[in-house]
C-alpha cells in the first residue's frame, strides 16, 4: 500500500469519525428537544393563552411534549412539598412574585441572569430596559400584566340595579346573593378594607397596623356566611354561569374569556382592581432543562401573541405594538384591558414585598378565621 494510499484511508476514516460524531451530536439534541417539560400553570383561558402563543409553536418548531399541570394556585406549597421529598417533578412554574421571592429566598429556584437568559427586544433593547418596572426578581421573570377583580352576573340584579362598586360586593341588602371568592387573604384583605372606606392608596398603610387587619377582617365577616370560597381559577367563572353566586372574585382574563368566547352574561367592577404581574420561575436544578424554552416564551412575539388570546397585558414594552384584537373574534383588547384609563382609576397595585413579609402570617390568620 502507497503512502498515498494511506493518507486516503485516514482520511475517510477521519472524516466518518467526524461524521458519527456529528450524528452522534445530532441525535443528543434531538433527544433533548423532545424531552417532556413539566409546566405549572393555572389552568383554564390562561393555560389555553400559554398553550396557542408558547407550547403549540415550541412544539412545532422542536418536538417533544409539553404537560400543562394545573397548580399555580398552590404552587409554593407544591414546590416545598417536591423538595422536602427529593422529587421535583415540575420542570417551570407559573407563579406570583411574593411567592416567587419566598420560594427564592428559600432556595427553591434557580437565580435568573435576564440580560443572558433572555431575548433582546427587536430593536436590540436588553431584556433589563424592555420588561416592565418590577417585572424581573431575582428568581423571577414576568410574562403578564394582570387584575384580580369582582364579576358579577348582570342577570341577577334588575337593569336599574347593577352594582359598580367594591363597597356592592359587601352589601348583601342591595345586592343580595352568594359570592366567590379566592381562599387567600391576599386581595380579600384589600377590598374589605376599600369598601370599609379605606382609599386604595393607603390600603397597606393601614394593613401593616394590627387595627387595620382587624378591621379588614371585621368586614369581610359581614358577608363570610355568604361566600364560597374557591382554590382554582376556573372556578369562579363556571359558579358564576351557573348562577349559583352573583359575584365572583377572579383574574380578569377567566372573565374576559367567559364573556367574549362564551357569551357569558358578567360585567366587571374595575373599582379596587388589584394588579399584578405573573410570570415563570425555574425550580433549582432545572435551568439547563427549560433555558431553551425559557428564552422563547418570554420574547416580545410571544408575549404579545399570548395578548390576542386573554385579556392580560405583555410584561415587554416591546411587544406593545404587535397587539391589536382578539384572534378568535377580532374585538379590539384596549378596552378589556386593565391598564386601560378608564379601568384603571381606582385600581391598586399589588404590593409584592409587602405580601412575600406577611404572606405566611396572614394566611395562618385568614385560614384560623375560616375554622371560626
Amino acid at each position: 500500500m502507497t503512502q498515498q494510499d494511506i493518507n486516503s484511508r485516514k482520511g475517510r476514516l477521519g472524516i466518518a469519525i467526524a461524521m458519527a460524531g456529528m450524528t452522534g451530536l445530532g441525535l443528543a439534541a434531538t433527544a433533548q428537544a423532545q424531552e417532556t417539560l413539566n409546566i405549572v400553570s393555572w389552568g383554564g383561558a390562561y393555560s389555553m393563552s400559554q398553550q396557542k402563543a408558547y407550547h403549540e409553536p415550541w412544539m412545532e418548531m422542536n418536538g417533544g411534549e409539553i404537560v400543562n399541570i394545573d397548580r399555580s394556585g398552590n404552587a409554593l406549597a407544591g414546590l416545598r412539598a417536591q423538595f422536602q421529598a427529593g422529587n421535583v417533578t415540575w420542570d417551570l412554574v407559573d407563579m406570583l412574585p411574593a411567592d416567587a421571592m419566598i420560594a427564592c429566598a428559600e432556595g427553591l429556584l434557580e437565580p435568573l441572569d435576564h440580560d443572558t437568559l433572555l431575548a433582546d427586544a427587536p430593536d436590540g433593547t436588553p431584556p433589563s430596559e424592555d420588561f416592565v418596572d418590577g417585572a424581573l426578581g431575582e428568581c423571577f421573570v414576568a410574562s403578564i400584566v394582570y387584575s384580580n377583580v369582582v364579576a358579577f352576573n348582570t342577570e341577577m340584579f334588575p337593569e336599574d340595579n347593577q352594582p359598580s362598586t367594591i363597597a356592592d360586593v359587601f352589601d348583601l341588602e342591595n345586592f343580595p346573593g352568594k359570592r366567590t371568592l379566592m381562599r387567600k387573604p391576599i386581595n380579600n384583605l384589600e377590598w374589605a378594607l376599600v369598601a370599609d372606606g379605606v382609599a386604595p392608596e393607603d390600603v397597606y398603610e393601614v394593613l401593616e397596623s394590627e387595627e387595620g387587619i382587624q378591621r379588614a377582617f371585621a368586614k369581610l365577616d359581614t358577608i363570610k356566611d355568604e361566600v364560597i370560597w374557591w382554590e382554582e381559577g376556573a372556578q369562579p367563572p363556571q359558579l358564576l354561569a351557573d348562577q349559583e353566586v352573583a359575584f365572583g372574585s377572579a383574574y380578569n382574563g377567566r372573565i374576559f374569556n367567559a364573556m367574549v368566547t362564551e357569551d357569558q352574561p358578567f360585567e366587571i367592577i374595575w373599582d379596587a382592581q388589584v394588579f399584578e404581574l405573573d410570570g415563570w420561575v425555574v425550580p433549582t436544578g432545572k435551568l439547563d432543562k427549560v433555558k431553551d424554552y425559557l428564552y422563547f416564551a418570554t420574547d416580545t412575539q410571544r408575549l404579545a401573541d399570548q395578548a390576542k388570546y386573554i385579556s392580560y397585558g405583555p410584561a415587554r414594552r416591546s411587544s406593545a405594538e404587535f397587539v391589536s384584537t382578539h384572534a378568535e373574534t377580532g374585538i379590539e383588547m384596549e378596552e378589556h384591558m386593565p391598564t386601560y384609563g378608564p379601568n384603571f382609576a381606582t385600581a391598586i397595585q399589588k404590593d409584592d414585598e409587602f405580601w412575600a413579609d406577611y404572606n405566611d402570617e396572614l394566611t395562618q390568620r385568614f385560614d384560623a378565621w375560616l375554622a371560626q
